[in-house]
């Protein structure tokens, strides 16, 4: 039994029937290109025997009585894999937008909480015998470093390894005691009172914002919440989900990072940015000011705290989509983002987990409720515009459960008012960016995908002029 940390915890609080906070993955494997045919029973027999060095694939969450205190995980006694792996197949001719549309179909659907968080599906009926794999995990189980770690115990670097599962596997699940649990959180109760103590930290890290900002005059930092521009995507959302999703050169991004002296994040940023200023454009929607993402930062090598799956904080950046030359806009991101680390690193790797730790899960639970029902995305200033997030991997050939791995695309969550999540992961030699969306509030999701290829060879231009 082990109880989630309060981050953890929000995941499950802040979800609603429309706001799902599970995190997705759409991987393209190609058996042909070792001379294989695809074995959905050999697929699913590896997965179960790699299962034990996963935990989280088979616990399942254990509420609290009268939610006092967080969810604990519990192993499943009840553990069946046949549930949590589906197969289907793609009628012909099935390409990218159908596959798109699956995808989105299958983000949209909730998870099971009676069960482990997570399902696979295995989409067959793709040209050249290729198949696809659509993971779904709650974030309450992952995150971006942890789904990295996740999918190297599932792959390997060399075609057809098989595990052999260890002699002995836990039978009993271990069930807590409900009142054991209820006693637990009132002696605990306490203990909340160090929410108060959060206030003078607050206040003490805003006044050292605005001390350096007054100390360093003319340098950029993090733009303020709430201070975005209204876009298509800034509204409350549904439950529907679409997805775009394409593939390019890490080379280069390199190469234009090396040539305008910035670093590989800027250049993701100043690529979203040029893709969704092209997309707004064309919907004759572009904001004067500039679009505002938020962007994950993981805290797992600079947390102090060891519990938990999640670690992470976040950072405000512009997109300077207001600037039409990608040259300009991709040094003004990489001045802001300069400013922003460190005005970051005065708040603190901690603030939000602490802050996290006191979330009382009624009071969230049904906040969550009345702001998805009530709309109030829709009726208060924009917090931010989107979330983009860029997640190493590995730089190698990588075998999926014993299949080859031709591109792996990330979906995020998206949230009320803030429709739109670009993820983006570096996997040998290739960066595969994938976007979702609420369908209602960006239907073509895919014009979005389409434009990245052109802003990145608009960059590489401009790189090799320069050199």
């Amino acid at each position: 039994m082990e109880r989630l940390t309060g981050l953890d915890a929000s995941f499950l609080y802040l979800e609603t029937d429309t706001q799902l906070l599970h995190v997705c993955a759409l991987l393209i494997v190609d058996p042909a290109a070792d001379g294989v045919e695809f074995d959905f029973d050999r697929f699913t027999g590896e997965l179960g025997r790699r299962l034990h060095l996963i935990p989280a694939m088979t616990r399942r969450l254990h509420n609290v009585p009268l939610n006092l205190d967080h969810p604990v995980w519990v192993r499943d006694s009840e553990f069946d894999l046949g549930y949590h792996v589906r197969r289907t197949t793609l009628p012909e001719p099935a390409g990218r937008q159908e596959l798109a549309d699956l995808a989105g179909e299958i983000a949209g659907r909730p998870l099971d909480r009676n069960r482990p968080l997570w399902e696979m599906w295995v989409v067959e009926g793709l040209p050249h015998g290729r198949v696809a794999v659509i993971s779904k995990y709650h974030h309450a189980i992952v995150d971006g470093i942890t789904g990295t770690n996740m999918m190297m115990h599932l792959c390997d670097v060399q075609p057809g390894v098989t595990y052999t599962p260890p002699a002995e596997t836990p039978t009993d699940a271990d069930e807590p005691n409900d009142l054991l649990l209820a006693g637990e959180a009132l002696l605990k109760f306490p203990g909340k009172l160090g929410l108060v103590g959060m206030v003078p930290k607050t206040v003490g890290i805003l006044g050292g914002l605005v001390q350096r900002r007054r100390s360093a005059a003319g340098t950029r930092g993090m733009p303020l919440p709430f201070t975005a521009p209204r876009t298509l995507f800034n509204r409350a959302i549904t439950r529907h989900r679409a997805v775009s999703f394409v593939q390019t050169d890490l080379a280069d991004i390199k190469e234009i990072k090396t040539a305008h002296g910035v670093k590989v994040n800027d250049v993701v940023l100043a690529v979203v940015g040029g893709a969704l200023r092209d997309y707004l454009e064309l919907h004759e929607a572009l904001p004067e000011t500039s679009l505002m993402a938020s962007v994950p930062v993981s805290t797992h090598d600079t947390s102090r705290h060891e519990e938990g799956t999640n670690k992470v904080s976040t950072i405000f950046a512009r997109l300077h989509t207001e600037i039409a030359d990608p040259v300009e806009r991709l040094q003004a991101i990489a001045q802001d983002n300069r400013g922003a680390k460190e005005e970051h690193n005065l708040i603190g790797a901690d603030f939000l987990q602490d802050w996290a730790k006191y979330a009382p899960p009624n009071t969230f639970q049904l906040a969550a409720r009345a702001y998805s029902s009530l709309k109030l995305a829709e009726r208060h200033p924009v917090v931010h515009n989107l979330v983009v997030s860029n997640v190493p991997g590995p730089n190698f050939p990588m075998y999926f459960l014993g299949v080859r791995v031709a591109s792996m695309y990330p979906f995020g969550p998206v949230f009320h008012g803030a429709g739109l999540t670009a993820t983006v992961i570096s996997t040998n030699g290739n960066l595969d960016f994938g976007f979702i969306a609420c369908r209602e509030l960006v239907p073509d999701v895919d014009r979005i995908a389409d434009a990245v290829p052109e802003v990145i060879t608009e960059l590489l231009k401009t790189a090799r002029e320069k050199s």
